[in-house]
């Protein structure tokens, strides 16, 4: 089975001697279950694996019996440790507390139980660690697959990543457009947003945060003010609303409103998003393309190119720390810009060839550039730059 570069970070923190709670965080149907499954192998100390997918919520003893559990095992094998993962661990409510207290007391008694926590909801996940665990939990973030990771576990070529996007549990779905549309649409996006934010958050307009997603995919790599989107809408709202439901949508890993770099946060946060998507299985879902349509030289192949880019650099900047962000003035336009401490990359995307750089030549008189780098098919092409290492451009 294909392993993720995750399982190799998460193998070596739970084997150190000091250990904190180990969080996976991602979104939904990226294998975090899977990895964790993985990761039994390798172990030879006792484990106990439970999910708190099937229990109630007001249940707050049910973590402490988990833990208790836990306890016995480690008391009764005489083991120097045990494992304890709990998957949905934020369908319990007050989770984080309860896993404060159990976690702060192990430490006091000097009992060693290693912890793994799962949780399909980023945003109640991310709520709970803030709240009450400051200090005591690292974060693994497992975003959504790679062209490499496709490649290598399903045998995916670039042509079919930039179409198909890149969710595991699609990829024997692809030779049945239909039905992985279906799929996408009904096992991936409609759960995650109903269960993972209208379900969990004060959302008054549930209408308005679907359609907002829905037109926020078909504007993948374009630059689009909140004001005009609204005409797009058939749910009207302002623009603070849909700014918030924006920032929902990002927490979750699918869709993102790049801001203007300008190098002020005061004019970061009034500027006109860039949006697009976290995986591009979103940007083709709602339209009426097929798979055929996407011809290099066709209309749209410049788009999907640009939304692909996007969307690897997205989940990539997400899991290292690093920003990013568009920049535009009048005519002249930079389709990515990377930061990463005082360095920045302009970063322009190109199907075809390269005919002008104006943009980043602008911006690199204007701000001081470590790099410039354009994707095209005279310099490194679009096919050439999603298996690189975005760390590396760094260096």
């Amino acid at each position: 089975m294909f392993e993720r570069k995750q399982l190799k970070i998460l193998r070596n923190r739970i084997e150190e001697k000091t250990n904190h709670i180990q969080i996976l965080s991602g979104t939904r149907q990226v294998g975090k279950t899977t990895l964790v499954e993985q990761l039994l192998q390798y172990i030879d100390y006792p484990y106990q694996f439970t999910t708190a997918d099937n229990v109630l919520s007001g249940d707050s003893n049910w973590i402490s019996a988990q833990w208790e559990s836990a306890r016995i095992k480690l008391n009764s094998t005489g083991a120097k440790s045990v494992l304890l993962i709990i998957d949905e661990v934020q369908k319990i409510d007050k989770w984080s507390e309860a896993v404060k207290k159990l976690w702060d007391e192990d430490r006091r008694n000097y009992t060693n139980i290693k912890v793994i926590l799962l949780g399909s909801s980023a945003l109640l996940i991310d709520k709970g660690l803030t709240e009450s665990l400051t200090g005591r939990f690292e974060i693994i973030f497992l975003p959504h697959w790679d062209y490499n990771e496709m490649h290598d576990a399903f045998g995916f070529n670039e042509d079919q990543y930039l179409y198909f996007g890149s969710y595991p549990g699609s990829a024997g779905l692809i030779h049945d457009e239909k039905r992985w549309k279906d799929y996408i649409l009904n096992s991936i996006i409609e759960t995650t947003i109903s269960k993972d934010i209208v379900m969990l958050t004060n959302i008054k307009k549930p209408a308005l945060l679907k359609n907002l997603f829905e037109v926020s995919c078909m504007y993948s790599s374009q630059i689009l003010s909140y004001t005009k989107i609204i005409g797009n809408l058939s749910d009207k709202g302002n623009t603070i609303t849909l700014a918030q439901y924006q920032f929902l949508l990002d927490k979750i890993w699918f869709t993102s409103g790049l801001q203007k770099y300008s190098g002020s946060k005061i004019s970061l946060r009034n500027s006109i998003p860039k949006w697009n998507v976290y995986n591009n299985a979103f940007f083709n879902v709602y339209s009426n393309l097929i798979h055929n349509d996407c011809e290099p030289g066709s209309a749209i192949y410049g788009r999907l190119v640009e939304s692909a880019i996007g969307s690897y650099l997205l989940n990539q900047c997400r899991i290292n720390n690093i920003s990013l962000y568009y920049w535009r003035e009048g005519n002249n336009e930079v389709d990515f810009i990377l930061k990463k401490g005082s360095k920045l990359i302009s970063l322009e995307v190109k199907s075809g060839t390269m005919k002008n750089n104006n943009g980043q030549l602008l911006f690199a008189n204007r701000f001081k550039t470590f790099k410039t780098i354009v994707v095209s098919n005279d310099t490194i092409s679009w096919k050439e730059f999603i298996k690189l290492d975005i760390n590396g451009l760094f260096d």
